[in-house]
C-alpha cells in the first residue's frame, strides 16, 4: 500500500480507537450533554460526522467497481487542487477557524442514542476498507464532488484528507465537551 494512503488509514483508524476509548462507555445523559445551547454534544459531533462521511461511501465504491467519471465540472484543471487544499486546510484540527455545517450536515437536535459510538466505529470500519480498496488508483487523478455542494471539487485522496482532518477535529471538539466544568460525571 502507497505510504499516504496507509498513513491516512493509520489516522483513521486512530480516530476509531479514540473515539471507542474515550466516549465508547458514556451513558445517554453525558452523550447528549452540551456546555451551551450553541455548542454541540458528544452524541452531536459524532453524528454529524456519520452525516459527512456517509455520502462518501457510494463515491468511494463506484471508484473501486471502476465506474467513475468524471463530470466537465470535475474534469476543470485548477478547481480540484484549489478546493482541495482549501477544505484540508479549513478542516484541520489546529485550524482556529469555526465553520458552520450546511444544514444538511447538521447533526440531529433531539437525543442521541448511546449507540452512536458503536454506530461511528462501524462506519470507520467501512470508510478504511473501502479507502484500502482504492490503492490501485491514481487517487491524485480522481476527482470527486463535495457531498455538500457539487461544485466543489477536489482528488479523491483530497477527499480522504479532509475526511480524516474533519473526523479529528471533531473528535478533538467532543473531548473539549468531556472536559468541560459541569460534564455529568457517571
Amino acid at each position: 500500500m502507497r505510504p499516504i494512503l496507509s498513513e491516512l488509514i493509520a489516522r483513521a483508524n486512530a480516530v476509531s480507537g479514540d473515539v471507542q476509548s474515550t466516549f465508547g462507555s458514556l451513558n445517554a445523559q453525558q452523550i447528549n450533554w452540551k456546555p451551551s445551547e450553541d455548542q454541540w454534544s458528544i452524541g452531536q459531533c459524532l453524528d454529524h460526522l456519520l452525516t459527512t462521511n456517509r455520502p462518501y461511501f457510494p463515491v468511494i465504491e463506484q471508484v473501486v467497481r471502476g465506474e467513475q467519471k468524471n463530470t466537465l465540472w470535475q474534469s476543470m484543471p485548477f478547481f480540484p487542487g484549489f478546493f482541495g487544499k482549501m477544505l484540508i486546510k479549513y478542516v484541520s484540527p489546529e485550524s482556529p477557524r469555526k465553520l458552520k455545517a450546511p444544514p444538511k450536515f447538521q447533526p440531529s437536535a433531539s437525543a442521541i442514542d448511546v449507540g452512536i459510538t458503536r454506530a461511528f466505529i462501524d462506519a470507520q470500519g467501512t470508510l478504511t476498507e473501502l479507502m484500502g480498496a482504492t490503492d490501485r488508483f491514481d487517487l491524485e487523478k480522481i476527482v470527486i464532488s463535495s457531498p455538500a455542494t457539487g461544485l466543489v471539487t477536489y482528488s479523491l485522496l483530497d477527499g480522504y484528507r479532509i475526511i480524516v482532518n474533519h473526523e479529528e477535529r471533531h473528535t478533538k471538539q467532543a473531548k473539549r465537551v468531556l472536559a468541560s466544568s459541569g460534564f455529568p460525571g457517571a
